[in-house]
């Protein structure tokens, strides 16, 4: 299948609405392609912390709909980034995963909350949820940013669901570049999986985002990434190259410890 990481550049002056439209300009680019994959919290921008509620909306609002209606016309599967989704009166840090006909086939709630001199915390609920759904492609794991910092919610998602593919979304900052590309590489390696990372972006209130959105394969190597701005990084995988690895070197199979 051919994937693409939509790097977004956050910008402060566009509202919600600006943001949504840009999404589906950078979309009409990746057609063609078989996944597609964005962001998180794009629409609103990961340090917007005062807007989180004023932007918050249902899983199935103006943001989701979009994105499915964009995915039925291009034919393709996306993972929508994530937005934040107002349920009852709590909020998440949610993405959904759709089809090619824009049915929403998975959706995710941010498990792991940024607490490091981050609001994400105060204002959002945890998920409690692992998310892995079955596609025609294989299947696929969610995972959101500061996730990637939890080896066991991957190696979950792979050794009990049966993973293939990690999609993650994130709003990583720049101070932290050299950890996001280890934890990339490390998850993809450690579970014998693909994994496609979107990551933001720009400056958002005053704060870096480090970009560096890739692919990497299951022996840990990046197959396509790219630098700090806004950019489509692409890269054709397969399940079948992901089985032949699995039997090559089996390491999965030799694990001794739960």
């Amino acid at each position: 299948m051919r994937v693409s990481s939509i790097q977004l550049e956050i910008k402060d002056e566009r509202n919600k609405q600006q943001m949504i439209s840009h999404v589906l300009t950078m979309m009409d680019k990746c057609r063609g392609d078989d996944l597609i994959i964005l962001p998180e919290l794009w629409n609103v921008g990961f340090f917007n912390y005062d807007n989180y509620k004023n932007y918050a909306e249902a899983i199935d609002g103006e943001t989701a709909s979009a994105i499915s209606g964009k995915a039925r016309e291009l034919g393709a599967y996306v993972f929508s980034g994530s937005f934040v989704e107002k349920q009852g009166d709590k909020y998440y840090n949610a993405s959904v995963l759709f089809d090619r006909e824009g049915k929403s086939v998975a959706e995710y709630r941010k498990i792991h909350l940024f607490t490091y001199k981050c609001r994400e915390p105060e204002i959002l609920t945890p998920g409690d949820k692992l998310t892995v759904v079955d596609t025609e492609f294989g299947k696929i794991g969610l995972a959101t940013c500061y996730d990637l910092r939890f080896p066991e919610l991957f190696r979950k998602m792979t050794v009990e669901m049966g993973a293939e593919f990690f999609l993650v979304t994130s709003g990583w900052p720049y101070p932290r570049l050299e950890a996001w590309n280890v934890l990339n590489q490390a998850r993809a390696l450690e579970n014998t999986c693909y994994l496609i990372s979107c990551n933001a972006s720009g400056v958002n209130k005053g704060i870096r985002l480090a970009g560096h959105s890739q692919i990497v394969d299951p022996w840990g190597n990046v197959l396509a990434g790219t630098g700090y701005e806004e950019a489509i990084v692409r890269a054709e995988i397969s399940k079948e190259e992901l089985s032949r690895i699995r039997k090559e070197f089996p390491v999965l199979n030799d694990r001794r410890l739960s």
